[in-house]
């Protein structure tokens, strides 16, 4: 795997994990009972965006490890994924 797509593939690993850890101890505005005038009642009143984005960091490190060991080392190849076989190679 080159260097470019180890990066893309972590990008991609590191958006989905912050996407399914960013609604996770959110509290809105109206939950607390203050809105902000001019604001939103479901605005978020901490939206901890450093703790999420670590705890993001961490967790698409590891599975970016573990996927990146999987197809380095071949424990899973497209062969082993492709279910579907091709016209050519039809008996």
């Amino acid at each position: 795997m080159s260097i470019t797509s180890a990066l893309v593939l972590y990008a991609i690993i590191w958006a989905v994990v912050f996407y399914l850890v960013n609604p996770l101890w959110q509290r809105s505005q109206q939950e607390d009972g203050h809105v902000v005038p001019g604001t939103p009642a479901s605005a978020p009143v901490d939206p901890m965006v450093r703790k999420k984005v670590i705890i993001t960091t961490v967790a698409a490190t590891m599975l970016f490890a573990l996927v990146f060991s999987a197809i380095q080392f071949r424990w899973v190849t497209l062969d082993q994924l492709s279910y579907v076989t091709l016209p050519s190679e039809r008996k």
